[in-house]
């Protein structure tokens, strides 16, 4: 029985959607010289990994002479949240506080790391409050 993946993306189209990302747009050569980098990979493999991008709406493309040119057809933002969503509602049962905390408490988090994450919290609260005074002068 095969084991059904979490975020619906496997390792390797998460690999190929991160440097279509960063390239904007890329055709399966781009992507492919970018994987060798680290790592043996065929040519078809990236070719079959790109369509399937595709036709899961991850990936858009369009014919430039006899190649294909890939782009993102989602902004990686909202892809990053639905993936994360996803996982966090199968494995800390769509709780973000459990999710974080085990982020927080498990990894090994650098003094930068955990300012930037007090930031956030900050930022949140304050534009919670800004609604709230909103709210109140209405």
């Amino acid at each position: 029985m095969r084991r059904k993946s979490l975020t619906h993306l496997g390792e390797t189209e998460m690999e190929v959607l991160h440097h279509v990302w960063d390239l904007g747009e890329a055709t399966v050569a781009d992507v492919r010289e970018r994987i060798l980098e680290d790592r043996d990979v065929a040519y078809t493999t990236i070719m079959t990994v790109m369509k399937k991008l595709a036709e899961k709406g991850y990936l858009d493309y369009h014919k430039e002479g006899r190649s294909y040119v890939y782009q993102p057809a989602q902004e990686p933002d909202a892809v990053q949240h639905s993936l994360l969503q996803r996982l966090m509602e199968k494995v800390f049962q769509g709780s973000p506080s459990a999710l974080v905390q085990t982020l927080v408490q498990r990894e090994e988090l650098s003094e930068e790391e955990r300012a930037e994450i007090r930031g956030l919290i900050d930022v949140l609260e304050e534009e919670e409050d800004d609604s709230n005074d909103v709210d109140d002068n209405s």
